[in-house]
């Protein structure tokens, strides 16, 4: 059989249409709350406006540039003056320039001028009779703040135009105010330029005069220094130039003789190679080069011509021959000279090679010399540059503080401003305060709004189970059917069989809508037995049992009243049958059933009272007699309904709850509270019971809360026609 197993206790957390519909409804209900709070508020702002004194605005336009008009020449600058122009910038000035305009340098000039502080009327004093009393309070009141608090700066959008505005009691006063504000801006702002020009021009004074000093100093050091260095015929420049050439000379002629050194050094080496390779013969000079030109020519050539006349002689001649040794005396001689030749070309070579050496080093020391001498020229030069930039330097500064200084005396004697006035202010009797239309409409609004707030929060305050969004959105449960109120004063078992006694009444179709609800819900396999329990006592339980017991039996089934309220029973007092022997009675074996159910009034409607009261009742219907018990009636018949006590005062009904099909909540409605419904609600899920719903008993169909949801049983739509043949409802 569905229904619900687990906790439903947590309701739907989210806002459904249904439970917005429940809050307007609650509004709706509340609608005096929300209109009483609406008109209090209401008048109580309308009170208060109109006992606010009036006050008047007055507002001088001024145009404000950014730079001043230029009489001078492009060249000269203002201390204060301002070349750039953009977005960022412009908007920073004129704020700043907003700020001024409501400072107290300007407000007190304003006062200054006007004696504000001693006017009575423009501190608000002039109600003080008493001179003295007048005077002190004067004396207290800050006059500067007073007016700078009635200071407004509105800004034209797009355009450098600003709105002095003032604020006060009296329309001329307000106007004479604006014009004198603006006036004071415009001599603050020029006195601001004068003493920046002033500060200035002091600084620069004091500057020029130490600037002045440091560049003679800065002179006369670079004039020390060319004394001293020698520069006054020759400069530096001219210096280092002919050290350079002399250096690139020196290189140049070195590099020469290095390659003089090279050539003699392997002609040296060639001779010795060759007079080691012939000790004895003198044919080596023939390989050097230079031998077949000049002296040493003829002599090799004599000596040649003599040995060959020589061995001529010899061969013809004895040795001792005159011939032959004339011959070889000549031949000695001439060959003393040519070896005499060649030592002197060794010599010669050798020689050369000496003086190219010695040469070299004598170029080497020459271009050191000239090294040392270009790079103490070079450091003379990099000191001259550093007291001649130094000198440039101060004597640049100098030159242009000094026409800085001008500038500043020449501008200093402009009285110009870049302030001008666009229109004054003029008195204006229209009052700007209070806005009484203004303030009567936020009134409204606001007290709406407060009313609003108070319904919904009566609403938030209200704990009780009401509505069916209630049921459902809040407990979690599912909805069966309300049960309307019975009006009038009826006695208590005529209120419990009014649906049998009223077939035609709205309560009786509400209990036959809850009926059918409960038997679809399940229509395959209907319940056969159900307990029906509340959260507390008083919720009608035992009506709604009886009335579910009348309409399932008026469609025909064989219905069961079961008393299990074991503490206060009273189905046998609603149908009029004895309580001798009933469910206590059975359960220890005394009688029978056959004796103990009762028949009512009511077609097909039994009863079974609770018999007399045992001092154990939960153990009682925890036993397994009352289990066979429960199980014997439900196979005599159709259906089975069982009246327990309140679950959260006794726990009998979460014992029946888990030996029976399923469980029914009632609910009374605007009475039962949300937390006692959650923890029955807990309690029934803690032993794992099946509820059905719940049934919201006792609903005042006429309260406003309902609205139009159960309008078809106000207007008794569900009742029979008079005409209806049967006496008897049927569903």
């Amino acid at each position: 059989m569905d229904g619900t197993v687990n906790d439903p206790a947590g309701g739907a957390g989210a806002l459904t249409p249904a439970g917005m519909m429940q809050h307007v409804r609650a509004l709706w209900r509340r609608k005096w709350v929300v209109l009483g709070v609406a008109v209090v508020v209401a008048g109580l702002s309308a009170a208060y406006t109109l006992r606010q004194p009036k006050v008047y605005s007055a507002s001088t336009s001024l145009i404000i540039d950014v730079m001043a008009p230029r009489f001078l020449d492009g060249d000269v600058k203002e201390v204060m003056g301002e070349e750039r122009s953009n977005y960022w910038f412009n908007k920073e000035y004129y704020a700043t320039q907003s700020e001024i305009i409501t400072s107290r340098a300007v407000a007190s000039r304003v006062v200054d001028k006007l004696g504000l502080a001693t006017d009575a009327a423009f501190l608000g004093l002039e109600h003080l009779q008493d001179e003295k009393a007048r005077l002190q309070a004067m004396q207290a009141t800050d006059a500067v703040g007073a007016l700078q608090s009635r200071i407004r700066v509105i800004p034209a959008k797009d355009s450098r135009v600003m709105d002095i505005a003032v604020d006060d009691t009296d329309a001329r006063r307000a106007a004479l105010l604006a014009n004198e504000v603006a006036a004071a801006y415009m001599a603050e702002n020029l006195a601001l330029k004068l003493r920046t020009t002033e500060d200035a021009r002091t600084w620069l004074e004091g500057r020029l005069a130490d600037l002045e000093t440091t560049s003679k100093s800065s002179e006369l050091a670079v004039y020390d220094f060319k004394k001293d260095a020698d520069m006054l015929s020759t400069s530096l420049e001219s210096r280092m130039s002919i050290v350079s050439e002399r250096i690139n000379t020196y290189n140049l002629k070195l590099t020469e003789v290095r390659i003089q050194i090279a050539a003699q050094q392997a002609r040296v080496e060639a001779i010795q190679k060759l007079r080691k390779a012939s000790p004895e013969d003198e044919t080596w000079a023939e390989a050097l080069t230079g031998m077949n030109e000049g002296p040493i020519q003829d002599l090799r050539r004599s000596y040649t011509e003599l040995r060959v006349n020589c061995a001529e002689l010899g061969e013809r001649y004895l040795a001792e021959h005159p011939k032959l040794l004339e011959c070889n005396r000549k031949l000695g001689v001439v060959r003393e000279d040519f070896l005499k030749s060649l030592s002197n070309v060794v010599r010669g070579a050798e020689t050369a090679l000496n003086e190219a050496v010695a040469q070299e080093k004598n170029l080497v020391r020459l271009l050191d010399t000239a090294k040392a001498e270009a790079f103490v020229v070079n450091k003379k030069s990099i000191e001259f540059d550093r007291l001649k930039r130094e000198s440039d330097n101060n004597q640049r500064l100098y030159e242009l503080v000094a026409k800085r200084l001008k500038d500043i005396e020449l501008s200093g004697l402009l009285r110009t401003s870049n302030v001008r006035v666009l229109d004054a202010a003029r008195p204006i009797l229209a009052p700007v305060k209070p806005n009484v239309r203004r303030n009567l409409a936020m009134g409204l609004v606001l007290g709406l709004l407060a009313g609003l707030g108070a319904a919904l929060l009566l609403d938030l305050l209200e704990n009780s189970v009401a509505t069916q969004a209630d049921v459902e959105e809040r407990l979690g449960l599912a909805f069966l059917g309300v049960v309307p109120r019975i009006e009038g004063s009826k006695a208590p078992r005529e209120r419990d069989l009014y649906v049998h006694r009223e077939p035609k009444s709205s309560v009786a179709e509400c209990t036959r809508a809850i009926r059918t609800n409960l038997l679809f819900m399940s229509p395959d396999k209907p319940f056969k037995t159900m307990v029906v329990t509340s959260s507390s006592p008083q919720e009608g339980k035992s009506t709604t049992c009886i009335n579910l017991g009348v309409a399932m039996a008026q469609s025909g089934n064989r219905v069961l009243l079961l008393d299990t309220d074991m503490r206060r029973p009273r189905l046998h007092r609603a149908f009029g049958v004895p309580n001798e022997m009933g469910i206590s009675s059975l359960v220890v074996g005394e009688g029978t059933l056959d004796k103990a159910v009762k028949s009512t009034e009511v077609p097909g409607l039994f009863v079974l009272p609770c018999g007399p009261l045992p001092p154990n009742p939960a153990e009682l219907l925890h036993t397994q007699a009352f289990a066979e018990l429960l199980k014997s009636v439900s196979e005599r018949f159709d259906r089975v309904i069982l009246d327990s006590p309140p679950i959260n005062a006794v726990a009998d009904a979460a014992v029946l709850a888990t030996q029976c099909d399923g469980v029914v909540l009632v609910l009374k409605a605007g009475k039962t509270n949300r937390e006692s419904a959650r923890r029955a609600l807990r309690s029934l899920a803690d032993v794992q019971a099946r509820l059905y719903g719940a049934i919201l008993n006792d609903v005042d169909l006429k309260a406003p809360r309902y609205g139009d949801s159960y309008l078809a049983y106000q207007q008794g739509y569900g009742q029979y026609a008079e005409d209806t043949k049967d006496g008897v409802a049927q569903s």
